[in-house]
């Protein structure tokens, strides 16, 4: 009895421990997943492949003619980064293409796809400066295509100028959350940066298209940057944390410019309308004969021609009818009424005759000639 008495004990005791064991699982996964600080893979040199590589791989892509003069200037540059690497790079001027090859010397197998991305890049208007890094291992690149996702030119215009933003800002600030350098040219956009952080440009990209405000994805990513720095909500959901953005999907309906207003009901039907035959009757012409008709008709073309001809006269006689001219403004009379205060201006000219130009007054004289006399008293 006591056996079976332990029996449902030592089931409920399994099934405790099941959940346990996932949640033991689920933290090993989520420690392997998670890449310690500080840590970077190996770089791969020639003891890793010391006998090269079998087969010549090679890529070309085509470049705008808007670059060609900066190609021209660049291409010794670009020869040097991948000369180290012992890949092979060809300008062709003619045809407008750029080419990579592998060599005889060639020891890491995938820097001819890396080599690929850097005329790519080149391509698409990126600097030299900023192209180079691809050939990092820890630095890779994404090229969007934005061209096809929006019909209508202008829409793809604006939406394409709100994920520059004003001066940039919008893109400025896509850089610095994702540690990319994103540059927006035609129908393309071209990111070099880390894994994570292109995956996100590509996110705030294509959203941008699909008419979401690259700003809402901006917010979202600075709140996930300050989550990142706390180590105990590593393993856990951000959703909470995270803002959700309803979309509010408006639609402007555009009125028809001829509304067809509803007539009011009546129980009888509309009137028939007149025949040919019946108006004819009803004006007499059915009766006429067929000279008449005739008559008839040129009569009222002639008309029409004596009207228009009136008609073109008077346009060409509005040329010689003279403009209507202004009236004269007369000149108004001086008014008397501002009195001249005569006595004044007789002061003012006797004071004029007495003072000769540039000669002192009376009273500067006089203490002219006292300082005078001071100063000789002083000498003596």
């Amino acid at each position: 009895m006591a056996s079976s008495a332990d029996e449902p004990a030592k089931v409920a005791g399994k099934g405790d421990s099941r959940p346990q064991k996932q949640k033991r699982e689920e933290q090993d996964e989520a420690e392997l997943l998670t890449v310690p600080d500080g840590w970077k893979e190996p770089a791969f040199s020639k003891e890793d492949n010391p006998r090269g590589l079998l087969e010549e791989s090679s890529f070309a892509t085509l470049f705008p003619k808007y670059r060609e003069a900066y190609l021209k200037e660049c291409w010794p540059l670009v020869q040097k980064a991948l000369n180290e690497h012992h890949v092979k790079a060809t300008l062709d001027l003619i045809e407008g293409s750029m080419t990579v090859c592998t060599t005889k010397k060639t020891f890491d197998p995938y820097i001819i796809i890396r080599a690929r991305d850097l005329i790519k890049l080149l391509a698409r208007s990126v600097s030299f400066e900023q192209a180079v890094r691809i050939l990092q291992d820890d630095v890779a690149c994404d090229i969007i295509k934005i061209g096809s996702l929006v019909r209508n030119k202008e829409r793809f215009v604006k939406r394409r100028q709100r994920l520059i933003g004003p001066k940039g800002s919008t893109l400025k600030a896509l850089e610095l959350l994702t540690n990319c350098y994103v540059m927006v040219q035609g129908n393309t956009v071209s990111a070099i940066g880390p894994f994570s952080g292109l995956k996100e440009v590509r996110k705030v990209v294509l959203d941008t298209m699909k008419n979401i405000h690259p700003i809402y994805n901006i917010k979202t990513l600075m709140i996930k940057r300050e989550l990142a720095k706390d180590s105990e909500l590593r393993s856990q959901s951000w959703e909470r944390f995270l803002p959700q953005f309803k979309h509010k999907n408006v639609n402007k309906r555009k009125e028809p410019k001829k509304k067809n207003v509803k007539k009011e009901y009546t129980p009888f039907p509309p009137p028939q309308p007149e025949s040919q035959i019946d108006k004819e009757l009803a004006s007499g012409e059915y009766f006429l004969k067929a000279n008449q008709k005739k008559r008839q008709k040129m009569e009222a073309i002639k008309a029409k021609q004596a009207e228009a001809l009136t008609k073109r006269q008077e346009e060409r006689n509005k040329a010689f009818i003279p403009p209507k001219e202004k009236p004269a403004v007369k000149p108004k009379p001086a008014s008397t009424e501002t009195k001249i205060d005569v006595a004044a201006i007789k002061e003012k000219v006797k004071k004029a005759k007495t003072k000769k130009l540039g000669a002192l007054t009376a009273e500067e004289v006089k203490l002219k000639m006292e300082a005078n006399e001071k100063k000789q008293k002083r000498k003596k």
